[in-house]
């Protein structure tokens, strides 16, 4: 039986509701997009794109906006505007060495020196304000030397107890789910720890030996004695080597073993490895700077965690209340987070999003844990128009291979952040396109130089950008574009991606041809 045109009307109109607005795009832009996700490579790829105009809401071009993706480090954009947003951009961090008596006559402490971690990711030598020339400072201990300068000051000369680093204000599971083993060996996957020393990392920096058959000579930064180095390399006269340098960290026996080749031309390697208890790794580093000032220390250095078993509950508890100390010997205080949060971004600092997502379950929910974290941030989200059933996030870093997020949710987090009070604060926490960050060689030859500004991903098979654009006509777009399962090189793909924003860079809104259904996109969140 056939339908009456007034039936059919009603039907399509029905469809029109169920679907959604269809967005007006950039006919042009689109053409010119399809060409580029059109190469053969490409297209066994999963692209997900989304391109929308700050000023009047509409969409400037969009492909499986709202396709689940693994976002890699996009995840930081999510974290950290959960951070500024909770915690405020001044908010700030101590690291404090207390103790549970005053000091005696002779400038004696009769119990244990406790170092306390008060969740200041650069708690280093790191150089903040973020500087894009120099990442750290030319002395590792720097902090720790203050820390045990300001003690000695005020009149510290012997502990009878031990130096213990209390890392308690987070619940202590160092890992989240979705980080693989291989992870933990190196900085990137940093054990997270409210007292986090040097990134929780230590440089390992190799060199070729004396003459060839000799054993590589290494040196240790920040030189603590945390690690047992077996040195089982070997210097190579080739320029060419049979085996390349490995690895293996044993962490229930502090060791190291590192074995392969190097060759004798080799001007070097470095080779930056985790920590796996990150209070203990600070406790060493106190107690040798103590004693090298002249501090007697008749215990040994420990670590004090929060266990997970401790915990009632991950997902949030009664107000966090810290412990008073009758002694406070000295205490660094960090930047604000607005700084803090643009070396998270910039340098895609993987342990510094896991701490700030933490510290925001610490501060309101009163339990210093991932779930916490994560459950303020499901919170932070639908204040921002976000539906549940856009996001699944695991970790605050982006390293979890559980993370999903759609192109669409990223584009709304970031509009809303754009409509924000916090809008200097958070686009200038993100790469400047040719400049510095992550994207400090990227862009830097072509129109988006200076004119984007965005967090970069990778992982196996995925990468990632989303940020904003300045056109050079002066509009504002938010875009974000995630690509994964690709079975090509990941430089391919990333060139892809910077050919598609540059792309929509030197797009003109002329191309644009509005229609009714895009004005209803354009009054969305």
């Amino acid at each position: 039986m056939m339908m009456k045109p007034m039936a059919l009307r009603c039907l399509f109109l029905g469809l029109l509701f169920l679907i959604g607005p269809v967005a007006a795009q950039d006919p042009v832009l689109s053409h010119q997009v399809e060409q580029i996700m059109d190469r053969p490579a490409a297209r066994r790829a999963f692209w997900g794109v989304q391109f929308v105009d700050l000023d009047t809401g509409e969409v400037v071009y969009q492909n499986y906006e709202e396709k689940l993706f693994v976002p890699a480090s996009n995840a930081k954009l999510y974290s950290t505007a959960l951070a500024l947003t909770r915690l405020g951009p001044d908010r700030r961090f101590a690291t404090k060495l207390v103790a549970d008596e005053q000091l005696g006559e002779s400038g004696g402490i009769q119990g244990d020196l406790l170092l306390i971690g008060g969740a200041d990711p650069n708690f280093s030598s790191r150089i903040v304000p973020y500087n894009p020339k120099a990442e750290y400072g030319d002395d590792p201990l720097e902090p720790v030397r203050r820390l045990a300068q300001q003690a000695y000051d005020r009149g510290l000369r012997s502990v009878a107890g031990n130096i213990v680093g209390d890392d308690s204000r987070f619940v202590w599971t160092p890992y989240p789910e979705g980080w693989s083993v291989e992870d933990s060996t190196w900085s990137y996957g940093a054990p997270v720890s409210s007292l986090s020393f040097n990134d929780n990392r230590i440089e390992i920096l190799v060199r070729p030996g004396a003459a060839a058959g000799q054993p590589a000579t290494l040196r240790l930064e920040p030189s603590v004695g945390y690690y047992a180095v077996h040195n089982l390399t070997r210097t190579a006269t080739t320029r060419t080597v049979a085996r390349a340098l490995s690895i293996e960290l044993k962490p229930e026996q502090k060791a190291v073993r590192l074995w392969g080749d190097i060759s004798v031309r080799s001007p070097g390697r470095e080779l930056s490895i985790a920590v796996d208890d990150p209070a203990l790794f600070a406790a060493i580093a106190l107690k040798q700077e103590l004693e090298r000032l002249g501090v007697e220390v008749a215990g040994t250095p420990a670590a004090k965690h929060y266990d997970l078993a401790e915990a009632p509950d991950l997902k949030g508890g009664p107000p966090a209340t810290l412990q008073a100390y009758p002694l406070e010997l000295a205490s660094i205080e960090s930047a604000p987070l607005r700084e803090i949060i643009k070396i998270t971004n910039k340098t895609s600092q993987n342990l510094h999003a896991e701490m700030l997502l933490r510290e925001v379950g610490y501060s309101l929910r009163g339990v210093g844990s991932h779930e916490a974290g994560i459950e303020e941030m499901r919170t932070f989200l639908k204040e921002a128009g976000l539906s549940p059933w856009e996001f699944f996030l695991s970790d605050g870093s982006g390293l979890s291979r559980k993370d999903l997020v759609s192109p669409a949710a990223t584009v709304k987090l970031l509009r809303h952040m754009w409509n924000s009070p916090l809008r200097e604060a958070y686009v200038e926490s993100l790469a400047t396109a040719g400049e510095d960050g992550t994207l400090d060689w990227r862009f830097s030859r072509s129109t988006a130089k200076s004119r984007v500004s965005a967090k970069t991903g990778t992982l196996s098979h995925v990468t990632a950008l989303s940020g904003y654009a300045t056109t050079l006509d002066g509009r504002h777009l938010a875009f974000s574009i995630f690509v994964n399962n690709f079975g090509v090189s990941t430089s391919y793909i990333r060139n892809l991606v910077d050919q598609i924003v540059i792309a929509a860079v030197e797009s003109t809104p002329s191309n644009v041809t509005a229609t009714e259904p895009a004005a209803a996109v354009a009054g969305g969140p």
